[in-house]
């Protein structure tokens, strides 16, 4: 990608492979060896600017600032939680804006990036798509996020060491920029973190699903059902009239059989709309058919959205009621619920500050 820095265009470094950077040095009449100096000061040093790497020289530096962007977002806003979560709002040269989060987990510290600017799937529950799609993110852009994150894990005391791709938008809707930084954060001149640590969470593409069974990663892959039947689906994810659970299940095998890894259903419980018992003996039917386990959520409520939070007695009778039929069922612990922390919060927040936007009238 380009990036647009007072008037000038210049290539975005966190998009460039090794290859694709001693190419463009070359270019510039430079040796190769160069890439490798300068993608060790970025993803190694935790290098945020040209002037930092004083093995080059300052006339190659000026040089390579003159071409080259390595950050280009602004931290507009800055939430940390209680419980040790930081969530980020980035604003990019475009005025577009994204959310990525570092969430500690015990010794684990997770980067949820997100992969669009809004979100096109538009579920009923989720501040992400409320206001539509604006454009996908670049690899660079996804790269920064990570970057970020990695910064706070290591404020915290500790390295990064574990990436969803989680937060606004469809991942596998920006399949290709959603790849290459897959490619970028499990190198090893890169972010280094292994595939198994990486997950991509899906509403679910079939076609996508059954591309990225074959692309060599040994990927987790999270589908995001939230409901066990096409009618309760459809009504709360729109791009559910177009995809069934059938073609789902038969994506989602075919991505086991192929890598061998167990997919997570996430299954966000609104209380009073999916978390009847009915509910649990369908969701279980549905595992049945499948080799995997539930990640059960608690709703984090959406102003002015109408779906509920279920009680933590509600949540854990579904649970035991999933169990009892013989469901690998964990329930997630929410994290960063005094800091916006459902996807897309943040940012709407911002924006409606900004004026940038109205809320829409929900009836009841």
């Amino acid at each position: 990608m380009v990036s647009e820095t007072g008037g000038q265009l210049k290539r975005q470094l966190l998009d460039m492979t090794p290859d694709s950077l001693a190419a463009a040095l070359k270019e510039m009449g430079e040796p190769a060896y160069r890439a490798k100096q300068i993608l060790q000061w970025v993803y190694e040093r935790g290098a945020t600017s040209w002037e930092e790497m004083t093995n080059l020289s300052k006339a190659l530096r000026e040089r390579l600032a003159d071409q080259f962007v390595i950050y280009s977002s602004e931290v507009v806003r800055r939430a940390a939680s209680t419980d040790g979560t930081v969530k980020l709002l980035l604003r990019w040269p475009d005025g577009a804006t994204s959310e990525c989060v570092m969430i500690p987990m015990d010794k684990q510290k997770t980067a949820c990036l997100s992969s669009q600017v809004g979100c096109p799937v538009g579920c009923r529950f989720c501040a992400s798509g409320l206001d539509g799609l604006q454009r996908n993110l670049s690899t660079g852009q996804i790269i920064e996020q990570a970057l970020h994150a990695r910064r706070e894990a290591l404020a915290a005391g500790d390295r990064l060491s574990n990436i969803v791709f989680m937060g606004l938008g469809e991942p596998l809707a920006n399949y290709d920029n959603v790849l290459a930084s897959v490619e970028i954060i499990n190198a090893e001149w890169g972010l280094g973190i292994g595939a198994r640590k990486i997950t991509i969470s899906t509403v679910g593409l079939p076609k996508q699903i059954r591309k990225l069974a074959h692309e060599g990663y040994q990927l987790n892959l999270a589908l995001s059902l939230h409901a066990p039947n096409d009618a309760l689906r459809q009504e709360l994810i729109p791009w559910a009239e177009k995809i069934s659970i059938r073609e789902l299940t038969d994506a989602c095998r075919v991505y086991f059989e192929t890598t061998g890894r167990e997919i997570t259903l996430e299954y966000t419980l609104l209380a009073g709309t999916n978390d009847s018992d009915a509910n649990a003996r369908e969701l279980a039917g549905f595992v049945k058919r499948l080799r995997c386990n539930v990640n059960l959520l608690r709703y984090n409520p959406v102003d002015p959205l109408p779906y509920k939070r279920p009680s933590a007695e509600a949540a854990h009778a579904f649970q035991e009621r999933l169990r009892s039929l013989g469901v690998n069922a964990h329930i997630r612990r929410s994290r960063g619920k005094d800091i916006d922390a459902a996807c897309g919060q943040l940012r709407r927040r911002e924006m409606q500050s900004q004026g940038g936007i109205s809320l829409p009238v929900v009836d009841g």
